[in-house]
């Protein structure tokens, strides 16, 4: 389920890649993030992850909610209305024109936080990792839980604790 409201600013001159560009998306998203998150909690939804990113049609905004029983339309379409308004107030026009999406995060939702690893225990995830551990970056198979800044996982029947630092990019991989 995916709501999408275009944003119209100025299209900065910066090309994708410049000196400080990875800063600016870092900066851009604690930004959004700050605004959704009391904007979810009254509308009693969660904000799961919020990504900025280039694709072929242009940048892209795009914001995870759920809650309980699972999101709705009308769920996604309150909060984009409600946050384009608060966005575009807040973020200065040095962040270039983007499309704000705002959907369920669906069966493979993102895990980010430490206690997602706890909540989604003994579902298949797949994890991907900046660093080699074993020798491997790519991890799939069932999650087993946390400790104290990991992550257990077991992957044919074989265990592993991965560093929670050191992950990349985690999901809920059903498949």
């Amino acid at each position: 389920m995916k709501l999408k409201r275009k944003k119209k600013t100025k299209i900065n001159d910066r090309k994708s890649g410049e000196t400080g560009d990875h800063e600016n998306q870092g900066h851009l998203i604690a930004q959004v993030r700050e605004i959704a998150i009391p904007l979810c909690d009254d509308e009693g939804v969660e904000l799961v992850h919020v990504e900025h990113v280039r694709e072929p049609g242009g940048r892209k905004l795009r914001l995870y909610i759920d809650k309980p029983g699972g999101v709705k339309l009308d769920d996604c379409a309150r909060v984009s209305r409600e946050l384009g308004a608060l966005l575009d107030i807040n973020l200065t026009d040095d962040f270039g024109a983007y499309a704000l999406e705002v959907s369920s995060p669906g069966s493979h939702r993102p895990l980010v936080k430490l206690s997602d690893f706890e909540r989604f225990k003994d579902n298949k995830v797949k994890i991907t990792t900046g660093t080699a551990i074993d020798g491997q970056k790519i991890f799939k198979g069932t999650l087993m839980g946390t400790s104290p800044g990991f992550v257990k996982l077991n992957t044919n029947d074989k265990s592993i604790e991965i560093p929670f630092q050191t992950i990349t990019r985690a999901r809920l991989n059903p498949n």
